[in-house]
């Protein structure tokens, strides 16, 4: 993961709506969660957390998807292994295992993930989601 995607990705956590919708579908794992319930469980209106959760995904660290007539939200597990592996790449003189995160153990390539993310998004008929 390069700097400017990490920052990117810290920037859409430093918030505390955010940050709470992040770690319940983190909970929720792959299959998700829908807007309107994200929206429910931590009481917040659902236009505010419409917004919320478009700057997670625009972030890269949240997928969303259409089922029937309602948006899930999941959280995009490779590009939070990304941003730990990141953050724990220069652990303790070198040795990020004592972190318990090896700085190559995730296995993928978060930024190209992102990117292609952002590309598939910019290039959808407007107002259809992109996974």
């Amino acid at each position: 993961m390069i700097e400017e995607t990490a920052v990117t990705a810290l920037a859409a956590l430093a918030h505390a709506d955010r940050l709470s919708a992040f770690r319940m579908l983190v909970r929720a794992g792959p299959n998700g969660v829908p807007s309107g319930e994200i929206a429910e469980r931590l009481a917040i209106a659902p236009t505010r957390m419409s917004f919320h959760l478009a700057a997670l995904e625009r972030s890269g660290l949240v997928r969303s998807w259409r089922d029937g007539r309602r948006i899930r939200y999941a959280a995009h597990f490779e590009a939070m292994r990304g941003l730990l592996a990141f953050l724990t790449e220069d652990c303790c003189e070198g040795h990020p295992e004592i972190c318990g995160i090896a700085a190559d153990a995730c296995g993928c390539d978060a930024d190209e993930t992102i990117k292609e993310t952002q590309q598939a998004r910019a290039l959808a008929p407007a107002g259809e989601e992109t996974r």
